[in-house]
Formats: structure tokens, C-alpha cells, sequence
């Protein structure tokens, strides 16, 4: 029988993890295209503003936007998502979704045509955690 063991370092274990996972999922779905997708705004060599997310299964997911506070406002985050999508399109993607809190971009994600589908109320103490999609 397994012995359980608790992990101090995250890296080895999850790379395997994620490879068992990986090879299940394709034993039952076929080849899975998936991609990292990063996209960043830069002043000199200085990131001011990114998008980290995948591509996989005919989705793109995103899973972290930011822009600098003094970046903010001038349409950099839109430009981000209008980029993004594009390139999820082009992979195939035919849907997106992200997650948000409600102290965050809820607000910014529905003015770019997304619509809420689940919601963890209380989470964090006193906020939401909400998921948002939309059609490519």
C-alpha cells in the first residue's frame, strides 16, 4: 500500500501529478492542444501589465489579468483581452471563461460581453469569487 506524504517541495510532485493527469485525460479525449498563452505591456524593459491563460479543448481560460495602478484607465486591460481572445480564436477556442473576485473586474469582464455562471459568496470574508464566459 502507498504511504501518503505531505510535499515541501511543490515542483516534482505536481510536474508528475500533472503528467498522470495529462495521460489519463488523453487516453479518453484524444490529443488535448493545450497551450500557455502569455501577453504583456511593457515600459522599457519593465512589465506594466500582463495576461497569463491556456488554450485547451476549444477554450481559453484567463487565468490572471493585472495592469499597474498608473496604467490604469487607458484601455491597456481591453487591449489585453481583445489580444488574447484573438489568439484563442486563432487556436480554436471557441469559448472563454475566467474567474474574478467581486473586488476586482467583475464589472470590466461584463462591459466586455461576459455573463456570470457561478459564484462562492463569502469567499474571501465579506466578497465573491465569480466565473464568467462568453462565446469567441
Amino acid at each position: 500500500m502507498p504511504h501518503l506524504h505531505v510535499e515541501r517541495e511543490q515542483g516534482p510532485a505536481k510536474r508528475e501529478i500533472v503528467k498522470g493527469l495529462r495521460a489519463f485525460n488523453a487516453s479518453v479525449l484524444g490529443k488535448i492542444d493545450h497551450r500557455a498563452l502569455t501577453i504583456t505591456f511593457r515600459e522599457g524593459k519593465e512589465i506594466v501589465g500582463g495576461l497569463v491563460g491556456e488554450t485547451f479543448l476549444g477554450w481559453f481560460f484567463v487565468a490572471l489579468l493585472w495592469v499597474a495602478e498608473e496604467y490604469r484607465g487607458r484601455g491597456l486591460g481591453r487591449k489585453l483581452m481583445e489580444v488574447a481572445e484573438a489568439e484563442a480564436r486563432r487556436r480554436g477556442a471557441r469559448n472563454v471563461y475566467v474567474d474574478t473576485f467581486s473586488f476586482q473586474a467583475p464589472g470590466f469582464y461584463e462591459k466586455m460581453g461576459y455573463r456570470e455562471f457561478g459564484r462562492l459568496d463569502d469567499f474571501p470574508a465579506g466578497h465573491d469569487r465569480r466565473w464568467l464566459t462568453k462565446a469567441l
